[in-house]
């Protein structure tokens, strides 16, 4: 049903937009994938594809903040998937200027690449960090926005540019808000990650910042299957929608979860200096995915403990891909 549909995949080299384009390939798309231009001509997380599938796949480096070369990368896509961004919590608190450079300056470029060009669907990626701590649970596309870090304003004000850009000029643009996206290929900086390598590095204490956060956990593969539920209706054209399993686990929950996956004796420490400022800390963030259900038929496929297995299995065999340090930043 896709053969022969070109989209554009911004961000493709990260986490969630590596796994993407398998997804894309599988359903037949002709993938373009936008990865950061860098001098050593790095594709991210595409490297570590088999090249039966990077033979498929037109990799186009580039910088969503260059608005010449965005317009470049955008041409001759019917579909267009944003995940570019800056996303580290913890860095905006030291570099803000660079977030609003990318995310929502980045934004602003893909945005009038889209219009300029014609292009059929926007999918534009937000983040639940715009949520703040949550005013009530579980939490629907109605609950307002809090700018509790540097990341979660420039990403409000991505959204905000995109839902004018339907507004103003009719580009058929969707927002999508994934909660806590984990899995395989995720950066060691965020939770899971961090929890599983320092057990694999023989820790004896888990370090990790604060415990009595809750998230709503969801598995990369249900992410994914949530971008392309959103390509593939119209109904989500000018709206947001959540996606998210719709159960809440502390983060002290989640890590002696892990730690009893992966039959470790570590105990789980608190370490100040991974601790966010005490206003910007984000408590708790549970998903109402009724509106993905009722308009798109998403729904999640994959329980907690199947995630988990799958993220602990991938990083036992990948080892190298990560760091024996774990930095703050």
């Amino acid at each position: 049903m896709n053969t022969g549909t070109r989209v554009l995949v911004t961000g493709a080299g990260g986490f969630i937009g590596s796994h993407l384009v398998e997804e894309l390939l599988k359903a037949g798309y002709t993938v373009r994938a936008m990865v950061h231009y860098n001098a050593l001509n790095h594709w991210g997380w595409l490297e570590t594809l088999p090249r039966q599938v990077l033979e498929n796949v037109e990799v186009f480096p580039a910088d969503v903040r260059d608005p010449f070369v965005v317009r470049k990368s955008v041409r001759g896509c019917h579909k267009v998937f944003h995940l570019a961004a800056l996303i580290p919590i913890p860095y905006s608190y030291v570099a803000p200027s660079s977030y609003v450079e990318t995310n929502v300056c980045g934004t602003l470029n893909i945005l009038q690449a889209c219009l300029d060009e014609g292009v059929g669907h926007l999918i534009h990626t937000s983040t639940s960090e715009t949520y703040g701590t949550a005013q009530y649970t579980p939490i629907d596309e109605k609950h307002p926005l809090a700018a509790q870090s540097p990341y979660a304003a420039s990403k409000i004000g991505a959204d905000k540019l995109a839902e004018s850009y339907y507004l103003s000029f009719g580009l058929p643009v969707s927002i999508i808000r994934p909660f806590n996206t984990f899995g395989p290929r995720q950066s060691a900086r965020a939770v899971i990650p961090t929890i599983i390598s320092q057990i694999m590095n023989g820790a004896e204490s888990v370090q990790l910042g604060a415990l009595s956060p809750i998230r709503d956990w969801t598995y990369v593969k249900d992410t994914v299957g949530g971008f392309a539920a959103l390509a593939a209706s119209e109904n989500s054209l000018g709206q947001v929608t959540n996606i998210g399993r719709g159960m809440g686990v502390s983060v002290g929950e989640m890590a002696n979860l892990i730690v009893e996956l992966c039959g470790s004796n570590a105990f789980i420490q608190l370490d100040p200096a991974r601790l966010r400022p005490e206003k910007s800390e984000v408590l708790e963030l549970i998903c109402d995915n009724r509106k993905a259900h009722e308009n798109l038929g998403w729904q999640p496929r994959y329980s907690l403990n199947k995630g988990l297995e799958e993220t602990i299995e991938w990083l036992r065999r990948n080892p190298d891909q990560y760091k024996p340090a774990i930095y703050n930043l």
